[in-house]
């Protein structure tokens, strides 16, 4: 359905770099990232908004890349719903039927109104709505256009946890009854409940392309690594041991750390969870064969007892409970050793 090869987009300061993917017919494909990472940009190149530097954007075989954006039969709504605020709810449903003099407008703008629950909002002004009500709107007017392809600007970005509940419920309905979505957010939950495909967009390039079940379980990005409660997320080599079972992964923070683990060796991720982190004020006598010496430089209350980040090169996260705080006395400034077990590491490729 969309084919997007290869762009590249300049804006001075910032830039896309070498965006490819494709949008299937009925997928709901969402674009996930941080802040400032290029997501709204990317939308917007799409649409014709902000000018291609180089690349192509197919729609249905035909290259729209350089065609205005009335002629690219793309409807997107933007991050601040940009209604007119002069019409009533029923006029802007009818803007764009009337733009290419659609037959059975009256007809046309009930049946989008219903299929989005607005049906009781068609003479209101848009200053009256709340803002789940007015994305619903926006929603209505871009099935007006009878697109098969929407493109949604963090559309719940603003909204409360009502309203997002309720609108993720109506575009899951929607991509059922087979409109195709291109969705931008930095949520993960957003992303998780809504997307059979995920990009993830850093710094201006997509660093994977999968589904959500292996983009989670496999994360190669940092962004991803913290949203399924990956904080220890270190990128580096893995390297093997002569005449051991176990491998040593080195990293850019000029730390070494001893793994057991069959990945091939070559680049890789390395993940610790921060329940498996031991903190004491001596090095340890243990089996644990990862122990390094390191300032504690914050203590931060966390959803079950503390998170404490200790900088050895590498700031590594360390939960631990109250008790122990108080025990090791255990504050800022203070240098600590931290232990964990060769077994602790995940090694993702």
């Amino acid at each position: 359905m969309l084919l997007v090869k290869n762009i590249n987009v300049n804006l001075g300061e910032f830039n896309l770099t070498n965006i490819n993917f494709n949008v299937e017919s009925g997928d709901y494909f969402v674009v996930l990232g941080a802040s400032g990472v290029g997501k709204s940009v990317l939308l917007e190149s799409i649409v014709g908004i902000k000018k291609i530097e180089s690349g192509n954007v197919i729609l249905n075989n035909e290259d729209i890349t350089h065609k205005e954006i009335n002629e690219r039969k793309l409807s997107i709504v933007l991050q601040s719903v940009d209604l007119f605020p002069h019409y009533t709810v029923y006029e802007n449903i009818a803007y764009p039927l009337r733009i290419k003099k659609s037959k059975n407008v009256n007809q046309k703008v009930l049946h989008y109104a219903e299929k989005v629950g607005i049906e009781n909002k068609l003479e209101k002004k848009p200053e009256t709505l709340s803002g789940g009500e007015a994305q619903r709107v926006a929603l209505a007017r871009c099935l007006a256009t009878e697109y098969n392809l929407i493109l949604l600007d963090e559309p719940l970005a603003s909204l409360d946890v009502k309203s997002k509940y309720e609108l993720k419920m109506l575009l899951r309905k929607l991509n059922r009854e087979g409109i195709t979505f291109i969705h931008v957010t930095h949520d993960y939950e957003e992303s998780i409940s809504l997307a059979n495909k995920i990009a993830v967009l850093e710094k201006g390039t997509i660093v994977d392309l999968n589904s959500p079940e292996v983009i989670f379980k496999n994360p190669k990005s940092e962004f991803i690594a913290n949203f399924i409660g990956h904080k220890n997320f270190i990128k580096g080599k893995i390297q093997s041991v002569n005449n051991s079972d176990l491998k040593i992964f080195t990293s850019d923070y000029d730390i070494d750390i001893y793994c057991l683990t069959d990945i091939d060796d070559g680049e890789a991720f390395l993940t610790i969870s921060s329940n498996d982190i031991s903190i004491s004020n001596q090095k340890e006598k243990s089996s644990n064969r990862n122990n390094f010496y390191g300032k504690i430089i914050d203590i931060a209350k966390a959803r079950i007892g503390y998170e404490i980040i200790i900088d050895s090169n590498y700031k590594f996260a360390v939960a631990i409970s109250k008790e122990s705080i108080e025990n090791l006395d255990l504050k800022i400034g203070k240098e600590v050793w931290l232990s964990f077990k060769a077994s602790a590491c995940k090694i993702y490729r």
